[in-house]
């Protein structure tokens, strides 16, 4: 099932459960499906790769919104940010620890033949494309930074 029947599909349940937070959320990943679809006079539907980006951007907008908030002392604000990574998050592969995280990278490192803060470029190209989806790209420059340092 592609990612636009199931938010359609997560739409009516929260309609029918008048959960208002969700359907704000559901409604934002199906508004960025369909201008991604229209952009460009695309015809077909969208790659998997595709929509699993439209979701990480989402979720990574609301949590940057966030964070804002939350630095200047608007938690009111922060709240309903928070509950709608909650939300879009559910469309997301499930994330790696952070343990795994450093398996995969100190593995990559191992495959590059990186040795300093030089080579971080190879190692992150390579890591954003393995751990897509699966790890934010925040966490994988942490990781790769600590491991090369």
């Amino acid at each position: 099932m592609s990612l636009q029947n199931k938010v359609m599909s997560k739409i009516k349940e929260a309609m029918k459960s008048k959960d208002s937070v969700a359907l704000e959320s559901l409604r934002a990943i199906k508004s960025e499906i369909l201008l991604a679809q229209t952009k460009g006079g695309a015809t077909e539907g969208l790659s998997e790769e595709e929509e699993l980006k439209i979701v990480q951007k989402l979720v990574k907008q609301r949590k940057d919104s966030a964070a804002l908030y939350k630095e200047q002392g608007r938690n009111d604000l922060a709240e309903p940010e928070l509950a709608q990574v909650a939300v879009i998050s559910q469309f997301l592969p499930e994330q790696l620890s952070e343990e795994a995280l450093k398996d995969v990278i100190s593995k990559i490192v191992e495959t590059v033949g990186a040795t300093s803060m030089k080579d971080m470029g190879k190692v992150m190209g390579m890591a954003s494309k393995q751990l897509a989806g699966k790890a934010d790209g925040k966490a994988i420059s942490m990781a790769v930074k600590m491991l090369l340092s």
